[in-house]
């Protein structure tokens, strides 16, 4: 929905591409058009999520940058530390998936 006319508009999914693993109800995307046709979106460099399903980390395996794979919200997987668990807000990098930072409860997208 463009914020400022509220007009509302469909992107096939085929325009959006992985992008699809970062998509959440109520973020900030900018729209890409062409002769006034959405192509492709653009999504913010960052983005936090909440994480659904995280296994526990297996104590001793804390040498190194050991990480886990875990669940977000969208149904992306991704690595984390070991420290990450379920409900936790993680701060992705949305150009490549990976794993930044554990967010603050009030940070938003």
């Amino acid at each position: 929905m463009d914020c400022d006319t509220y007009e509302q508009f469909d992107i096939p999914l085929e325009k959006i591409g992985d992008n699809t693993n970062y998509l959440i109800e109520n973020a900030t995307i900018d729209i890409l058009e062409f002769n006034g046709e959405p192509i492709n979106i653009e999504l913010p460099i960052k983005m936090s999520f909440r994480v659904v399903t995280a296994p526990p980390g297996v104590k001793g395996n804390s040498a190194g940058s050991v990480t886990k794979k875990v669940t977000l919200e969208t149904g992306a997987t991704i690595d984390v530390p070991l420290f990450i668990k379920e409900n936790d807000q993680v701060v992705v990098d949305t150009r490549d998936g990976s794993y930044v930072e554990r967010a603050n409860e009030t940070k938003n997208n």
